[in-house]
């Protein structure tokens, strides 16, 4: 059987296969697999997978979008590592990646993640919010106890093949964007595994939100999917959906949240965007703080279907 098998779902992946391949080539493992999941091929993702042929790389493609979580778990059911890890199509592994998850798994039972150290542009957004946000994010899950590291159970992380068996595989009641790694996280603390967040896998990611609409995109439609979870696994697991301190900022947002849809949310953010250059940076991180975090709590109190946008 192979050490381990590296499961990649990609959506409209060929701009940023390339980088990740080229990463995986460098590995200094050596008994590796990589499954490429392609969730539709719309831009020649095959065809970019092909020219790797020369590794132990292939690909599974499905003729039509069926979702990250259909995506996932074919890969998982392909793989035929010990060691499963899971790796988005926009990370850019360091040398010693496939390394370094194989032997956090070699001591005892456990799932483990890498923080996704996000590359942003040099923009507006990134500047006065963007480069904030994420700091605030890694701080957030280096600093979580053993009650709370399901949360951060993302797209760099790794279990085994034998947790894979006893858990199963991710949820598809996620037909849409987010919570699908979340609820996973979520399953492994609730069979007693611990979960560990590892410093030493910190992976760089081209991220995608680098704009204040993409962040406020995502925001929403994650607020949908976090409804999801609740509904799953009980009213209040994910925590309070709205904030506890009643705050002047916390009455801002939760008076904002009535006046939002997905569309409404969209076109503000977008109005943001276009305004940043000639708003001053304080005012500029609080108008973007303001449609973030308000468009998660509509998200998830609207009566919207979620779509599948991205």
């Amino acid at each position: 059987m192979t050490t381990a098998s590296i499961i990649i779902p990609s959506y409209r992946g060929a701009q940023r296969l390339p980088r990740l391949l080229s990463a995986l080539a460098a590995q200094t493992a050596k008994d590796w697999e990589a499954i490429v999941v392609i969730d539709g091929d719309m831009d020649g993702s095959e065809k970019v997978v092909a020219k790797y042929s020369h590794l132990p790389i292939r690909s599974l493609v499905f003729p039509q979008n069926r979702g990250r979580v259909a995506a996932l778990n074919a890969g998982h059911e392909a793989a035929e590592g010990d060691v499963l890890i899971r790796c988005d199509d926009d990370l850019e592994p360091a040398p010693d990646y496939v390394e370094r998850h194989v032997a956090s798994h070699a001591d005892r039972e456990q799932g483990t993640i890498g923080i996704c150290l996000n590359v942003l542009p040099d923009n507006r957004y990134t500047a006065v919010y963007g480069a904030e946000a994420d700091e605030r994010v890694r701080a957030g899950a280096y600093r979580a106890d053993d009650n709370q590291t399901w949360r951060y159970w993302a797209g760099n992380v790794s279990i085994t093949k034998k947790i894979w068996d006893r858990i199963g595989p991710y949820d598809d009641h996620y037909q849409a964007y987010g919570w699908e790694d979340v609820d996973y996280g979520w399953r492994l603390h609730q069979a007693g595994i611990p979960i560990v967040v590892d410093p030493a896998l910190a992976t760089r990611h081209h991220a995608a939100a680098v704009s204040t609409l993409a962040r406020v995109s995502r925001s929403y439609r994650s607020g949908q999917a976090r409804r999801t979870f609740d509904e799953i696994h009980g009213p209040g697991t994910s925590g309070a959906v709205r904030p506890v301190d009643d705050n002047m900022w916390n009455q801002l947002v939760c008076s904002t949240v009535p006046h939002l849809s997905y569309r409404r949310s969209h076109a503000l953010a977008k109005s943001v965007d276009a305004a940043l250059p000639g708003i001053p940076a304080p005012v500029a991180r609080k108008a973007i703080a303001l449609l973030v975090e308000a468009s998660g709590i509509a998200g998830y109190e609207t009566t919207e279907t979620a779509e599948r946008d991205f």
